[in-house]
């Protein structure tokens, strides 16, 4: 292949595939630094999942809302929306509790102290209301959970549960979401001035320090 042919061809990928490419990234670089379940002891998998339910039963819909205000462009708005319609609709929030019950982890007042501090970060950050870098953040944790499931259902049936409605759909639902949010990501990159790498990527850093903290507790 010719050097202008790669050129022709490197011009017609989306805007968003470096991204997409660090993205993938960074949610291996977690996943392949989570603890094997089965060495973990009933009250590590308990706090690890009740640290998680903490964390997404209050404050992903936050989050999204977050991202769903930032945005310019109607696709963004209009993917977004999708994903905010299917989470309250569908209960989302009341599926985590569920699951959180049936596994013997529901979070403590230790349990949400312990996760505060990376947690608020996260608020602050969705706070400002800056389109692009919320879209990345949400495309990661979307890519994140999705992959994040098999492994906290495994925590759950190690804890005596049966009861996998949260795992099940997110592991399906959160495939078609980050595909969406990535294109959500090329309508709003339309839009807006390129940006520092270090600014593009800060939400997918505090979220990585607090999937972290939720996962080791430090």
């Amino acid at each position: 292949m010719t050097t202008a042919a790669v050129d022709v061809l490197m011009s017609n990928e989306p805007m968003t595939a470096s991204i997409q490419a660090q993205v993938d990234r960074a949610i291996e670089d977690l996943l392949g630094s989570l603890p094997n379940p089965g060495q973990l002891s009933t009250e590590q998998r308990r706090g690890i999942i009740a640290r998680y339910t903490a964390v997404l039963e209050g404050n992903f819909i936050y989050w999204m809302t977050g991202a769903y205000i930032s945005v310019g462009s109607d696709e963004a708005r209009t993917k977004i929306m999708d994903n905010l319609r299917e989470e309250v609709r569908d209960c989302h929030p009341g599926m985590m509790r569920r699951f959180a019950i049936a596994a013997q982890a529901v979070p403590t007042d230790a349990d949400a102290l312990a996760v505060h501090r990376n947690l608020m970060n996260v608020r602050y950050f969705i706070g400002r209301l800056s389109a692009v870098p919320i879209v990345v953040t949400m495309a990661f944790f979307e890519g994140f959970i999705q992959r994040f499931m098999p492994y906290l259902a495994e925590l759950a049936e190690r804890q005596g549960s049966a009861e996998m409605e949260y795992t099940d759909v997110h592991g399906v639902c959160d495939v078609t979401h980050t595909q969406e949010l990535f294109r959500a990501l090329e309508a709003e990159m339309a839009l807006t001035p390129p940006l520092p790498e270090k600014d593009m990527f800060e939400g997918v850093e505090l979220l990585q320090a607090l999937i972290r903290n939720i996962v080791v507790n430090n």
